[in-house]
């Protein structure tokens, strides 16, 4: 009988199978856990990035957060610096308004103080040269005196200031006109008198006139001594009443002098009309003495004042704007 051998078991082959899809199977879900295990420390890996990234922008975010709030404390302290400056600037320019304010009122003090001594200064110029052409009959020094008040006037620079200015020149004017002055013309003229006196003539050359030309000749011869003529005027004088009647023409002609120096016309006219009656007394008649005689008498007619409208015009004027003020 054939004998059959029994199948050889095929176990193993049989478990390979499903071993080797076990080892796939373990290996494939090695693998699977190695690459999720990757993915694990990579996406904690990512993760920890991104906490350290997000610790990061906390961070900047709190530095910038610290940082507004520091330029927030830094534009609250500059606000209120610039609302203390701009009170302190508000104060400044208040203080400096009244610091301008007091300098223009110190100026327009200061202004009118000079200009009240100015004033002064005028009105005492022009009472002094009034005062020169009143008793002295100084018209040089009262021009003089009226140039400085002209100098004190020009620092005056208002309307009033300009019409007393405009014053003073037309004062200036009719002073310039006025030459040196009625009093110097009228001592001019005395003098003039006083040194034509000593060449009037003693004695009087005798000239043949009608009426006696046809008297006779021995009537002519005894004329001088048997003609009679008054000693009281103009007889013949010794040497002492000439000499004494001399020196009295001098002390009239000095009192007169004085007169007219002081603006006395009472007194000069008195003196005046004595020299007049001296001078018969001491001369004879003739056309030299009768020149002299009419220069007296024209003398005597020869203002001794100052009368011009205008003179003195100015000083009113100023005391009127002092009196307004």
């Amino acid at each position: 009988m054939n004998d059959t051998l029994p199948p050889t078991p095929r176990r193993p082959l049989r478990w390979l199978l499903p071993a080797t899809a076990l080892l796939l199977v373990a290996a494939a879900g090695y693998g699977g856990w190695q690459y999720w295990q990757q993915l694990q420390r990579e996406q904690a890996s990512r993760a920890q990035t991104s906490a350290v990234q997000l610790r990061g922008l906390a961070d900047a975010l709190d530095a910038l957060r610290r940082d507004q709030r520091a330029t927030s404390q830094r534009l609250q302290d500059a606000a209120v610096t610039n609302r203390v400056l701009r009170d302190e600037m508000l104060g400044l320019s208040q203080r400096s308004a009244l610091l301008e304010e007091n300098l223009a009122k110190l100026a327009d003090s200061t202004a009118h103080g000079r200009q009240a001594v100015y004033l002064d200064e005028a009105e005492l110029l022009l009472g002094q040269a009034g005062q020169r052409l009143a008793y002295a009959d100084d018209v040089e020094g009262a021009r003089r005196l009226y140039a400085m008040a002209a100098t004190a006037l020009g620092h005056l620079a208002d309307n009033d200031g300009l019409n007393l200015r405009q014053a003073l020149i037309q004062e200036r004017d009719a002073l310039d006109a006025l030459g040196q002055g009625p009093r110097h013309a009228a001592r001019a003229r005395l003098a003039t008198i006083e040194a034509a006196l000593p060449s009037l003539p003693l004695q009087v050359q005798a000239t043949a006139t009608p009426a006696s030309a046809g008297t006779p000749w021995w009537q002519r011869t005894l004329a001088p001594f048997v003609d009679i003529t008054p000693t009281r005027l103009n007889g013949p004088l010794s040497d002492a009443q000439r000499q004494a009647g001399l020196e009295a023409l001098q002390v009239e002609l000095t009192l007169a002098r004085a007169a007219i120096e002081r603006g006395d016309r009472p007194g000069s006219d008195a003196a005046l009309r004595r020299v007049e009656r001296w001078l018969p007394r001491l001369w004879p008649d003739s056309p030299a003495l009768r020149n002299v005689r009419g220069e007296l008498q024209g003398l005597r007619t020869m203002p001794l004042q100052l009368d011009s409208a205008t003179l003195g015009s100015t000083l009113q004027q100023l005391r009127t704007l002092r009196d307004r003020r």
